[in-house]
Formats: C-alpha cells, structure tokens, sequence
C-alpha cells in the first residue's frame, strides 16, 4: 500500500504544471581594490644618423649609460631587460624621387620596480643618463587572492540581488541556487592617479618626476543558476 502511495505521489508531482517552477540563470560581478607592489616602466633611447651603424650605435652607447646608472642608482641587474629593438629608414619624396634622409634606431628597456616610493626617482635617473622615450608604467600585484575572494563574494550578491528582481517581476519565489559556475576572475590597472610628465618636462623638472601608483581593480564574473517557484 504504501509503495502504491509513493507510486501515486510521484505521478502528481509529474503532473504538475512545468510553469509552476523556473529557473534564472544570471550573471554576477564584483569588484574589489587592491595595492599595486609591482611597477614596470618601459623607456628607452631614439638616436637618428645617415648612417645605420651610427644611428645604433648611439642607441647602444645610451642604453649602456641607463643600464649603469640604473644599476648604480639600486636597481637590480635582473631586473632591467631589452623589451623592444627597432630601426627603419626615414625617407624624402621629393619631385617624385625618393631620397634617404636618415635612419632612426630605437631601444627601450624594461625596468621591473618592487619599491613604489621610487618609481619616479628611478626614471628620473633613467633620463638623467640619456633616456629620451618613456612609453609607460603598467602596474602590478603579487598577491591578489584575498582580493580576488572578496571580489567572488560581490558577484555572488550581485547575482542573488538580479536574481530576486527577475523573479519579482515574474510573480515567482527563489527557492535556492541550482548551478554556479566561475567565468572569469583577473586584475587591470584602470590607469587613474598616474601621474607622470613627458620627457622634456621631466629634465625642467627640479621636483622630479612624480608617480602615483592607482589601486589594482579585481573582477569577478560568474553564471549562477537560480531554482524558482
């Protein structure tokens, strides 16, 4: 008897209109800030002559001169790597006819700095040493676990707040999650707060060049699956 009840209860279950639950699947994200202890400032020196020999070989005498300083100033040898190497000819179009005009070498070393507090003294020194090019800071965090934790649990709430606001709308009540899934989770330097003047207003500059290093942002992207009635 009592197995033909089971039996009975599970056909009234199946039976049930399939409207009377749902699912929403949603996407959740959450951000979070944390320090940068990592700098890489990419700079480097751009020499011209007629000559493709001498064009690179101003270049390398420059470079040799940072290295040093840079070395001499505290930087660590292992940190300071070629990161870019290039020449090309500059050429005149005159009357139709085309004329070399010159050739421009270029070379830029990346610096990788664990001090924060010296990141502008560290191009200062740079440029000080015969530096001409400075293409950028990228900055970086060595530990972004708790971080990236508290980002999770942000995109957790963010979905659970969408989540509740579809199924109002839709009349229905979340029962509970069915499926999380984990899309992605990575850090960017959004760029603000860096502060940095071109090189000719770095040599003007009797203050030096001033850093700023912005606060890292760690995202969280995730797909939660919501059961619904």
């Amino acid at each position: 008897m009592r197995k033909l009840l089971s039996v009975l209860i599970c056909m009234l279950i199946l039976l049930l209109p399939a409207s009377a639950y749902a699912d929403i699947t949603v996407t959740g994200i959450g951000e979070t800030l944390v320090e940068a202890d990592t700098a890489v400032v990419s700079l480097g020196v751009s020499a011209r002559d007629r000559d493709v020999l001498q064009a690179q070989a101003k270049v390398n005498e420059s470079i040799a001169a940072i290295r040093s300083a840079l070395i001499e100033g505290g930087v660590e040898a292992k940190d300071i790597s070629t990161d870019y190497i290039n020449i090309y000819a500059m050429v005149d179009y005159r009357e139709g006819t085309e004329e070399l005009a010159a050739y421009n070498a270029n070379s830029t070393l990346a610096i990788r700095i664990t001090n924060m507090d010296i990141v502008g003294q560290v191009i200062d020194t740079a440029f000080t040493a015969g530096a001409n090019t400075l293409n950028g800071i990228s900055f970086s965090a060595s530990d972004i676990s708790e971080a990236k934790a508290e980002a999770l649990k942000a995109a957790v709430a963010d979905a659970t707040a969408k989540a509740e606001i579809l199924a109002a709308a839709a009349n229905l009540t979340i029962l509970g999650i069915d499926d999380i899934q984990e899309v992605s989770t990575y850090s960017f330097d959004r760029g603000a707060g860096n502060n940095f003047p071109r090189a000719a207003e770095a040599k003007q500059d009797s203050a030096g060049t001033v850093i700023q290093a912005a606060k890292l942002t760690v995202s969280a992207n995730i797909s939660v699956s919501f059961d619904a009635k």
